[in-house]
């Protein structure tokens, strides 16, 4: 599988448009900020900036990604930054729900073969509807004791008496984690641009 095919899925790319006549130092002088939070290393090579975060703190405005590279372009005169972060975080949640799914599947699968089959079903309610009609002791009846009910038939379709384990939750947590990564994944991308623009900004 081609690996740019999947990079999508954790790595966030973008642009952005700088005034004219500016450079690289001014570029990153502004950005610089955003560098020096705990757990985030950089260097700096010409008009390329790379950094890697580590045990990043949570107050971090760029704390959901691990590292990335910045690069100040000329675009037909036109400064232009570029932008290729990556995020473990994303990764985890787009993830999490295939494996909720699995787990989804392997619950049913072990109802499937945990299910009595017919013949066990018959056998069981045979033995309950011999134990019923045994007769009553005489001390039972001299007791006053109320003859045994007939078992009722159990509904197959009653949630009481059906015990198999229920993939519920495993779809509930796969749809937590799927929704996680699609508000992440498309709010990140955005957060991160509107950082960026409003550090070039600033005076």
């Amino acid at each position: 599988m081609n690996h740019r095919l999947v990079q999508w899925i954790w790595h966030v790319k973008g642009s952005l448009a700088l005034p004219p006549g500016q450079t690289s130092d001014e570029v990153f002088a502004r950005l610089d900020p955003l560098f020096r939070e705990t757990g985030t290393t950089r260097q700096r090579d010409g008009s390329r900036l790379s950094f890697r975060k580590r045990d990043q703190a949570a107050q971090d405005r760029m704390a959901v990604f691990d590292g990335g590279e910045l690069r100040v372009e000329r675009d037909a005169e036109v400064p232009v930054l570029r932008y290729h972060l990556t995020s473990r975080a994303l990764l985890f949640c787009f993830l999490a729900p295939l494996l909720f799914l699995g787990v989804a599947r392997l619950t049913v699968m072990v109802g499937e073969y945990n299910k009595p089959t017919p013949a066990e079903i018959a056998a069981k309610e045979k033995r309950e509807e011999a134990k019923a009609k045994l007769p009553m002791s005489p001390i039972d009846k001299f007791l006053g004791a109320p003859a045994p009910e007939k078992p009722k038939k159990k509904d197959p379709k009653s949630k009481d008496n059906d015990d198999k384990p229920r993939p519920t939750a495993a779809y509930v947590f796969a749809g937590i984690f799927a929704m996680l990564y699609l508000v992440g994944r498309v709010g990140q991308a955005r957060l991160v641009r509107r950082l960026f623009e409003s550090r070039l900004s600033a005076l």
